[in-house]
């Protein structure tokens, strides 16, 4: 029964907005000067403000509005709410992994390019500057509570990640946006996720959002300095 009733919540809010409606209600105006920034993801932006590992970019007015488990139409939705509303100055957008695992049902690599590139337009089309995050490799060098390997490559294929990175990166150089290349910082020379960066092959964990923090720092910087 209870799994029911969240599905019936799940389909009811299907973006999920409701889940940073207060959060975003209580925010101020972004002052003139304030170089804002909003982080639109799935669980990997979401569980960056984890206490755990070291909370999101502390004493940066970075915002984070990742939601565990979403797939780029579900952040299409909630964009002009959780982004747009916000008045950022940047958008970091790290989306696409779970529309490779198909956590909303079938999707094609082209429609999720095309989300992406929505995101984007409305970005633009609202003043605020776009940075383009590749998607980050998996493994299967993860184990789960009672050991059992954990395979994230089946409903990831690499190969599906390195097609839709290539996309993203020749969309953002095309476009004139910034193109955060996660992927090559954290892969290894097998093509996957380093085992050190993640506990389950997915996630990046401690260590893995050390690599991450710096490269998006610096993207952010690049991004404002643009002209």
């Amino acid at each position: 029964m209870a799994k029911v009733e969240a599905q019936s919540r799940t389909l009811l809010d299907w973006p999920n907005l409701a889940r940073y409606r207060e959060a975003n209600a209580s925010l101020t105006a972004a002052a003139k000067d304030e170089q804002r920034v909003v982080f639109m993801g799935d669980s990997i932006t979401d569980m960056w403000a984890l206490p755990r590992f070291g909370g999101f970019f502390p004493g940066k007015p970075y915002i984070d509005r990742g939601i565990s488990g979403q797939t780029t139409p579900q952040m299409l939705v909630r964009f002009r709410a959780d982004v747009i509303a916000l008045q950022p100055k940047v958008v970091v957008i790290l989306a696409g992994t779970n529309d490779l695992a198909g956590n909303t049902g079938p999707i094609t690599v082209e429609e999720t390019e095309g989300n992406l590139a929505s995101m984007a337009e409305l970005a633009r089309a609202n003043g605020i500057r776009v940075v383009l995050a590749s998607v980050l490799p998996v493994s299967n060098y993860g184990r789960d509570a009672n050991g059992n390997p954990l395979d994230m490559r089946t409903r990831r294929p690499p190969e599906k990640i390195l097609e839709l990175n290539a996309w993203i990166k020749k969309y953002a150089e095309e476009k004139g946006h910034t193109y955060l290349d996660y992927f090559s910082a954290t892969v290894d020379d097998h093509g996957l996720l380093r085992k050190e960066l993640s506990e389950d092959g997915l996630h990046p964990n401690a260590a893995g959002y050390a690599v991450m923090a710096p490269l998006g720092e610096k993207a952010i910087e690049a991004t404002l300095k643009a002209k």
